[in-house]
């Protein structure tokens, strides 16, 4: 495994780094306690100790699944969690984005992780109008004074918020987290320039663009109805297969998982820090983490 800093807050983190939206139930499958504590045992020993996860996979069970799987040795871990919404049941939040309610996610969030304190405390996916709200990053700027939060991150809703990203250091953000992908560029033009200009460190979330890029799906692949990708259009859903099938056969060299291949490709821009692709067994942790050899032989 290999590592950078996390920006300026100092922390280390694996390049490959865990998502774990696929633990709240709405990737067609549901997990039990003994399923994550296995593949959270692999990613430790694989070296893995970046875990990204969100108030809202979920009601805080992807948090609760997490936070008994390593709360023996919480201080091997880099977490990572978010706030502003609320789960009600699978693709159906509400928003809570005020003072008072975000302090009281972030102690559901604690509870649920078995922590006194958070690593890396995200803006999850919000507007423009509510990002521009004092009260709430004053309230979170206490959080990190009483140790509670040990450093504030965006989670940008559009890869291209260049609004919020450019304000991070605003509000005491040091960390971004958007979707970058080999299908999805749009943050090199402006987000990334103005992460490397403040120092964030940034987290590439859906580096296998939701796995369309792990090479398993083909152009007329159908997904479950308890699958989030099972509601996307499917023209689009045909013409991305299309593409990464293209990807395949031109980009990836003879050899290489395709899989391995994307993740190495993003880490290859400077301003990433670390990738955090989902997985839903160790098989796919013990795929994942080989891309961090890929970073630099050559096969990019």
């Amino acid at each position: 495994m290999k590592y950078r800093k996390l920006g300026k807050t100092g922390l280390n983190v694996s390049v490959i780094g865990i998502g774990t939206w696929q633990y709240g139930g709405e990737w067609g499958k549901n997990f039990e306690q003994k399923e994550v504590n296995a593949i959270l045992s692999k990613v430790k020993e694989l070296g893995i100790n970046l875990i990204d996860t969100a108030e809202c996979y979920g009601d805080h069970l992807s948090e609760s699944l997490i936070g008994q799987a390593i709360r023996h040795e919480r201080e091997d871990w880099i977490v990572a969690t978010k706030f502003g919404h609320h789960f009600h049941q699978n693709f159906e939040r509400s928003n809570h984005w005020s003072a008072e309610k975000v302090i009281k996610q972030l102690d559901l969030s604690l509870k649920s992780l078995q922590t006194d304190y958070v690593d890396v405390y995200q803006f999850h996916s919000g507007s423009d109008e509510v990002f521009d709200n004092d009260a709430l990053w004053t309230a979170l700027d206490k959080q990190v004074q009483s140790g509670k939060v040990r450093h504030l991150g965006i989670s940008i809703g559009s890869n291209a918020n260049i609004y919020q990203t450019s304000k991070a250091s605003n509000v005491n953000a040091e960390v971004i987290q958007v979707v970058y992908n080999r299908l999805d560029r749009v943050p090199e033009e402006q987000v990334f320039p103005s992460c490397e200009e403040q120092s964030l460190g940034v987290l590439a979330r859906v580096p296998l663009a939701s796995g369309f890029l792990s090479g398993k799906y083909k152009p007329g692949s159908i997904f479950d109805k308890n699958d989030v990708r099972h509601n996307r259009d499917k023209q689009e859903q045909e013409k991305v297969l299309k593409m990464v099938e293209e990807i395949g056969q031109k980009k990836v060299p003879e050899g290489v998982n395709m899989a391995e291949w994307a993740l190495a490709w993003c880490l290859k821009h400077p301003a990433v820090t670390s990738v955090i692709p989902g997985c839903k067994n160790v098989e796919q942790v013990e795929s994942n983490a080989k891309a961090a050899a890929l970073v630099s032989d050559g096969h990019l």
